[in-house]
């Protein structure tokens, strides 16, 4: 599925600290997003930035455009693979509170709007986030996920025919009458997806940037 945002920039710089950020030389100013959420944060991390805010909160409201809100995801996921530092805000509606603990592996937003118990939510993320909680990895002929949104790790593994496809579709939302119900249903029960609008979307990243050696993940 090909999405854009509304405003398809960011601002970006070449270092995570604020105080290096206001540097001579370290804004990459605006920086245009052309084209689908596939390979732009690769795009990103090859320009140099390091720290990137995105325009617009990331809107999961009903009635907000599905098709912008999984392209911010997107990018917020897949700039938290690369531990890029990621400036954005979440909306959700009064009465999603839980949702994002599903997505508590991401980069914890600089404002969350919505729930009523919206800042001890951001509190309890931020306090809780590292790198690599909800990843995902592809050996010769499986699949592997492992999840720490939950406190205990969650292993899934998969060596059926058809997984890797249903999760290329899914990367970056896909309709959900595109993919197979039953592995759908199999990844709705482990909340390894998030469906907006019609869609769904594709939680864990393919991890860029190990925390510890890889042996201990």
């Amino acid at each position: 599925m090909t999405t854009t945002l509304t405003t398809p920039t960011v601002l970006a710089w070449r270092d995570y600290d604020p105080d290096a950020c206001a540097l001579p030389g370290m804004s990459l100013g605006e920086v245009p997003l052309p084209g689908p959420a596939r390979g732009q944060a690769e795009r990103l991390w090859k320009l140099g930035a390091r720290r990137v805010r995105l325009p617009a909160p990331v809107d999961l409201t009903d009635g907000a455009d599905p098709a912008a809100a999984l392209y911010g995801l997107s990018l917020v996921r897949d700039l938290t693979a690369r531990a890029v530092m990621v400036e954005w805000e979440l909306r959700l509606d009064p009465g999603a509170a839980d949702t994002w603990r599903r997505l508590n592996h991401l980069q914890p937003p600089t404002a969350l709007h919505g729930p009523d118990d919206a800042e001890d939510s951001l509190r309890t993320w931020r306090r809780g986030h590292y790198l690599c909680k909800c990843l995902w990895r592809q050996g010769p002929g499986f699949i592997q996920i492992r999840d720490r949104r939950w406190g205990e790790l969650r292993r899934f593994t998969a060596d059926e025919p058809g997984y890797d496809t249903a999760i290329d579709r899914l990367d970056y939302g896909a309709p959900r009458a595109d993919v197979p119900a039953d592995v759908l249903d199999e990844f709705r029960s482990e909340q390894l997806v998030l469906e907006v609008g019609t869609f769904a979307w594709w939680v864990p990243y393919r991890v860029s940037r190990w925390l510890q050696q890889s042996i201990a993940i």
